[in-house]
């Protein structure tokens, strides 16, 4: 099964691999905001233990109400073209509204609390599940699919739509960040996953946690903790937009570093491009 545009697949070991002359890493790095403005002390400690955040209120029942429209009419123009609702990738670098969303002011805050004064945003893809369609995703970690210098990326998921148990909410196993990188296989055509990495569950692990977060919330996680979901088994849509954050420091392989946008602070080395808005939307 082929996987989305911004999750390719590479060979690594869980120390480093070679990949195009980049060093890869993979070992969790603890947030040390000492005085964060946005979340507080209790929270970034949370995140270092757990490897992620949970039912944080960014946007409105208005604010997203209008994404969700906006996002009704994006996928029936994606669904029209033959494409799947799981297709929409790099969406900030096509779609104005997707860039505002990921250089909107409380995410900018949010994630200088979290990143520090220089944040980069390079990823955004919508993960729409259609009611009933069948499809998981397996346990992963992100960090293994993307060519990148070291494990620094956040991964926020914005629910579009309320996301629980019965629509195939996100779960996660908390403390697997501070594992490394962990053994994967390819997924198999009968798990039905929407991306091609499974990890086989571990005795050791904790019980999974689900992430059941309302429209207007967001979730946060480390880009080394094991998560996946379930099918959605729901009349109802899930649909969530997951928007990758990182700083400056991490060097991007394979032309990456195209994607990057600036969200705030700067990059002194200019090795993330800075994309501009796009004008269409």
């Amino acid at each position: 099964m082929s996987q989305p545009n911004d999750s390719r697949q590479f060979e690594v070991t869980p120390e480093h691999s070679k990949l195009e002359k980049l060093e890869r890493t993979f070992s969790f790095h603890p947030l040390n905001q000492k005085a964060p403005g946005f979340l507080d002390l209790s929270q970034i400690q949370k995140f270092n233990e757990k490897g992620y955040l949970s039912n944080i209120q960014i946007f409105t029942k208005e604010e997203i109400s209008e994404i969700r429209h906006y996002f009704d009419d994006l996928l029936q123009e994606t669904l029209r073209s033959g494409a799947s609702s799981y297709s929409i990738s790099t969406a900030h670098m096509k779609h104005g509204k997707v860039y505002d969303i990921m250089t909107h002011s409380r995410l900018r805050h949010l994630m200088r609390d979290l990143i520090g004064p220089d944040v980069i945003g390079w990823g955004a893809h919508f993960f729409c599940k259609m009611p009933k369609d069948g499809k998981a995703v397996s346990w992963h970690q992100d960090a293994s699919y993307w060519p990148l210098s070291e494990s620094k990326t956040l991964t926020v998921w914005l629910a579009v739509d309320d996301s629980d148990t019965e629509n195939g909410c996100m779960e996660v196993i908390p403390g697997s960040h501070l594992k490394g990188l962990i053994q994967y296989r390819q997924s198999q055509a009968e798990e039905n996953n929407v991306l091609n990495q499974t990890i086989e569950p571990q005795v050791e692990w904790p019980a999974a946690s689900p992430i059941c977060l309302r429209a207007g919330e967001i979730s946060i996680h480390s880009d080394l903790l094991v998560h996946g979901s379930k099918p959605n088994q729901s009349e109802r849509r899930r649909c969530g937009l997951t928007l990758r954050y990182c700083p400056p420091e991490v060097r991007a392989g394979e032309g990456w570093n195209e994607k990057g946008v600036w969200v705030c602070g700067k990059d002194s080395e200019k090795h993330w491009a800075n994309q501009k808005r796009p004008m269409n939307d």
